[in-house]
């Protein structure tokens, strides 16, 4: 049996619509197969969409602790990537605009390409300004823009970066800026926050 993810706009399992975005897509849907038979599906909640950063790190955390080894995407940013891989997760790019059985389907034919590297840019989804991010909200881009917001920016975008170390097993993620900490730590090593 194989856990897959699919990132999903909608909550509505096999038939939820596949999403570009990795780390702060609105749901994934979680599917078991055995061999080319589907088992099991269920739709979860992302609990790093709204996260300030390191939604990505989180996101690859978390389908790790959901005992997830595939997972199914348009676009990964190079934190996800990492992070991903460090946890033994393969990851393949995905039609988006289907249905995560159309999507899934792709997979077990051996249709889906298994990428080598990150195939988006850091914090999309978080873009404001003239920056490269397809915004969550508004947008103050010069476009229609991609993805929840109504801008895409054209420039020079800002962003704070989270470096990827190795994950220790046992490893938390600060839920303000996205650093990995130690299991027992009380307060990140980054931003000094309370982990708890």
């Amino acid at each position: 049996m194989v856990k897959i993810a699919v990132s999903s706009q909608t909550p509505h399992g096999l038939e939820a619509i596949t999403d570009m975005r990795f780390g702060r897509c609105p749901f994934y849907t979680i599917v078991e197969v055995d061999g080319k038979n589907i088992k099991n599906v269920k739709s979860v909640e992302n609990p790093s969409i709204n996260a300030f950063g390191g939604a990505g790190i989180q996101a690859a955390q978390f389908m790790a602790n959901q005992g997830v080894k595939v997972v199914i995407a348009g676009n990964y940013g190079p934190n996800a990537f990492s992070a991903l891989g460090n946890l033994g997760i393969e990851i393949y790019t995905g039609p988006t605009g289907v249905t995560v059985k159309e999507a899934v389907e792709q997979y077990l034919s051996g249709n889906l390409t298994r990428i080598a590297g990150a195939t988006g840019p850091s914090h999309m989804g978080m873009g404001q300004g003239m920056g490269m991010g397809r915004g969550m909200g508004m947008g103050r881009g010069m476009g229609m823009g991609r993805g929840m917001g109504m801008g895409r920016g054209m420039g020079m975008g800002r962003g704070v970066g989270v470096s990827v170390s190795p994950v220790a097993e046992g490893a938390r993620y600060c839920p303000y800026c996205g650093a990995q900490t130690a299991p027992d730590a009380r307060f990140c090593s980054q931003c000094g926050k309370p982990l708890e």
